[in-house]
């Protein structure tokens, strides 16, 4: 395995600041972020908890599919989303909460072994481990059929 790498570029102070964010894939490229993007909802850049939100969301999904396939199930359309959400305590801000819904068309898997193997999805995630200092990760997952 590789390391995967993003890159930040930050100019200024602050509130006033401007970062611009660059992955190596140039999925992102500059893309701008600051503190209107974070906590003033201004959707002209992202911020660090929708890239987490993102990142979550993608890995839970590849890990409910591979989970899927290894009991025998085939994954026709998985749907995830992730909601972060920033909390202030004491006078600094931590990640409280992560929202996983797992909306899913399996063919054949009861709803029984469709939670299962969602629960089993959330647990072996690797971004749900490295996440494991969230107090709250909760996930609901609706089977489509």
């Amino acid at each position: 395995m590789t390391d995967k790498i993003a890159n930040v570029h930050w100019e200024g102070r602050g509130k006033k600041g401007v970062g611009r964010i660059s992955t190596e894939t140039d999925a992102l490229k500059s893309y701008p972020y600051g503190f209107a993007s974070r906590f003033e909802n201004d959707r002209r850049g992202t911020n660090p908890e929708e890239l987490l939100a993102a990142s979550h969301a993608a890995c839970f999904t590849m890990a409910f599919s591979f989970a899927c396939d290894a009991a025998g199930f085939e994954t026709a359309a998985v749907d995830t989303q992730a909601a972060v959400r920033l909390a202030m305590k004491d006078g600094g801000f931590f990640i409280d909460r992560i929202n996983l819904r797992l909306e899913a068309a399996v063919p054949g898997v009861d709803e029984a072994a469709f939670q299962k193997l969602a629960a089993t999805a959330k647990q072996n995630c690797p971004l749900s481990k490295a996440l494991a200092g969230v107090s709250e990760i909760n996930l609901t997952a609706v089977l489509r059929k």
